[in-house]
């Protein structure tokens, strides 16, 4: 009761204040944090670094300052995502890539939608659930209790159904079998045990291999999704497509495909760096913490359902 309280009083507290208002003061506070948490200003500027060593040192504070900004506006436009309808998302988003959306859902075998921790990513889930249609997608619980609960108000008043990471995968197979769309960040560190790893930025990263098993696994067809801020603090949200590889050689198409589905994140985020999350830990995971899986007993899915296109 105390914590559905404390939500609804941030709620009209930060919505009472003009959106122009909110967002010089979170901004402000993103600058505020870059300049005094030494440790999130050393993660980013050493992503940022070995990311680009082509650009100087003020190339890179740039950037770096401009990913913290876009966080304190992401925070600021939080709030008028509760205010979201059908008839006023155009105000704030344009949509590119219809025609490949309508193709991919034709095809019946529901649609696994993929993103990153770019541009507004929480504006960008809502915008689709009302400019294409809603979706599961695959969260982690945060630990403070309070913003879990303001979180999960977000994702869901549009329509959005969260997926806790536990025991998904049955649960994303039945809903794909429906017709339906299921949404996962792609560009998060992963532990050994549940990723390979491939190449992003020219470091290996990482990165969940569930995602490309499932997509052989159920041939369902794979979407990138992005949401940029255009220079008028507008939103533009791309749909691409991915096709799937299929060698045969079912550990290989696994790394083949990640690692396709993660090259092109890396070209979305060149073209507008400013708009990534780099304080992410992202290479954190090392090749030399790998054991052989074989003696792990890690699970896969099972090669032999795999859907021959």
């Amino acid at each position: 009761m105390k914590k559905k309280l404390s939500t609804r009083i941030i709620l009209i507290v930060f919505r009472s204040i003009p959106l122009g208002v909110r967002r010089a003061l979170f901004k402000g506070i993103a600058l505020l944090v870059y300049h005094i948490s030494l440790k999130h200003r050393v993660i980013t500027l050493n992503n940022l670094i070995r990311s680009f060593p082509e650009k100087n040192i003020s190339e890179i504070k740039k950037i770096a300052k401009g990913s913290f900004q876009n966080l304190g506006i992401m925070a600021a436009e939080f709030f008028e995502v509760f205010g979201f309808t059908r008839d006023n998302i155009t105000d704030w988003v344009d949509f590119e890539g219809r025609d490949v959306y309508e193709r991919a859902l034709a095809r019946g075998k529901g649609l696994l939608f993929y993103s990153a921790h770019f541009g507004n990513w929480e504006l960008g889930a809502a915008a689709f659930a009302l400019g294409y249609q809603p979706l599961y997608a695959i969260y982690r619980l945060l630990d403070n209790p309070i913003l879990e609960d303001l979180l999960l108000m977000e994702r869901s008043i549009t329509g959005n159904k969260l997926l806790s990471k536990g025991g998904v995968v049955r649960k994303i197979i039945k809903i794909l079998k429906e017709n339906k769309v299921v949404g996962i960040m792609m560009d998060q560190n992963m532990s050994w045990r549940e990723g390979v790893f491939v190449d992003f930025f020219g470091r290996p990263a990482c990165t969940t291999r569930r995602f490309a098993e499932i997509a052989l696994l159920t041939g369902s067809p794979v979407l990138p999704v992005f949401i940029f801020r255009q220079d008028d603090g507008r939103y533009k949200i791309v749909v691409k497509e991915a096709e799937i590889i299929r060698t045969g050689d079912y550990d290989r198409d696994v790394l083949l495909n990640t690692q396709r589905f993660t090259t092109i994140v890396e070209e979305v985020v060149r073209e507008h760096p400013e708009q990534w999350f780099w304080l992410h830990q992202r290479w954190k995971t090392k090749k030399c913490q790998v054991r052989k899986r074989s003696a792990t007993g890690l699970s896969r899915l099972p090669r032999h359902k795999v859907t021959k296109q």
